[in-house]
């Protein structure tokens, strides 16, 4: 019994000794995954970035696209509606004469 007492400390110190190394060989090992994850995201950012200005630039361009169709629309809506207006104008004239 007292060898077992004696050897029993022992064996758990080394258990402990071993779990600790084990532990911070871990937490190296996570340490630098961590700055490899952080890396990865950097360069992702960076993509997403470069992704952002392009559809920023081209709504840009849809924008502006779609402004100078609608004043072209408007302008040939205002002409039709112009002559169709003055016909009308005429044949009610013709009317009441």
């Amino acid at each position: 019994m007292e060898t077992l007492n004696a050897v029993l400390p022992i064996l758990l110190y080394i258990a402990a000794i071993v779990l600790l190394i084990v532990l911070i060989i871990i937490g190296i090992r996570v340490l630098g995954l961590l700055d490899r994850v952080d890396k990865v995201i950097e360069d992702v950012e960076g993509k997403v970035e470069s992704v952002n200005n392009a559809i920023t630039t081209m709504n840009k361009a849809v924008s502006g696209i779609a402004n100078i169709s609608d004043s072209v629309i408007f302008g040939i809506t205002s002409v039709a509606s112009k002559v169709f207006n003055k016909k009308r104008k005429e044949e009610e004239d013709k009317v009441y004469e």
